[in-house]
């Protein structure tokens, strides 16, 4: 799959406000992702994309990720079956954040088998006097032990 050309990083108008395409990426190659449900813009996940991820990721309308843990590309969803088809794909202003929305070819975004990868709630102010994660979800929509193995 042919690499894309992004548009080379000139002025703070360009990046701003022009049409070149020119993505920021860290020191490790990467660039944050945000991911949502077209349908109901339900944060789903957050993960990384290096070059070719991206790239592949515009070329195939389906979400491709970096697997920082793994250090390899992650097509979402080839082995659980639950494929992120991108329905848009949008850039912050300074071009150093990536944010797509997709359309879930399943149930789940989760590896550990929740909707979403934000199942837990962290208390804040108050409520905050015993930090404990509060689960949100209920149930997991798969096993991941049955669809991933040990």
């Amino acid at each position: 799959m042919a690499d894309i050309a992004f548009a080379p990083r000139t002025s703070k108008a360009e990046l701003e406000e022009g049409t070149g395409f020119s993505p920021k990426f860290d020191a490790d190659g990467l660039i944050p992702c945000v991911t949502t449900d077209a349908a109901t813009g339900e944060l789903l996940m957050f993960a990384h994309m290096n070059a070719q991820a991206l790239c592949q990721t515009i070329a195939l309308g389906e979400a491709v990720y970096w697997s920082r843990s793994r250090a390899e590309l992650w097509h979402k969803g080839a082995t659980s079956g639950h494929v992120q088809k991108v329905v848009e794909m949008r850039v912050d202003c300074d071009q150093d954040c990536i944010w797509l929305r997709v359309d879930t070819q399943g149930k789940a975004a989760c590896h550990v088998g929740y909707r979403s990868c934000f199942y837990r709630s962290v208390p804040v102010g108050e409520a905050a006097a015993e930090v404990r994660l509060r689960l949100e979800e209920t149930g997991k929509l798969f096993d991941p032990k049955t669809v991933y193995g040990s």
